[in-house]
């Protein structure tokens, strides 16, 4: 059992989606921040780190975006489903477009390609949490 999962269930009441939803997008939420500050730190390392500027530029706001929305989302207590909505929403639009910007160079950057694979993790994860909350 995850700490998130540990830490959710302890909630008093229920919560506006189903627990397993609900930790699988905040955890994919936490691995996408971590995959894309290691990644734009791995691209500021790169030779040609002028043509790695918009993924360097895209991970860092993918990254903030992501811990704000692990945040929201782990505080159970009286929480508003449209900020809920909101907050994921702007998750998906995020990694949607890390994710697409480090495809662009996974062939050639495999903390590219990791990432990537994150962030459509997170994406979808999210996705899953949007639709459970109606």
């Amino acid at each position: 059992m995850s700490v998130t999962r540990e830490m959710i269930e302890t909630f008093p009441g229920q919560g506006a989606a189903s627990i397993t939803e609900l930790v699988t997008c905040i955890d994919a939420c936490v691995e996408c921040a971590q995959a894309c500050t290691a990644c734009a730190d791995a691209c500021l390392s790169e030779e040609h780190v002028g043509e790695l500027r918009r993924c360097i530029r895209l991970n860092a706001d993918c990254a903030d975006v992501c811990v704000t929305t692990a945040a929201v989302l782990t505080r159970q207590t009286a929480a508003d489903v449209q900020v809920l909505r909101a907050v994921l929403q702007a998750c998906v639009a995020a990694c949607a477009a890390c994710g697409a910007e480090c495809e662009e160079h996974a062939q050639m950057h495999e903390h590219c390609a990791v990432c990537a694979r994150s962030c459509r993790a997170c994406e979808q994860a999210c996705r899953e949490l949007l639709s459970a909350l109606g």
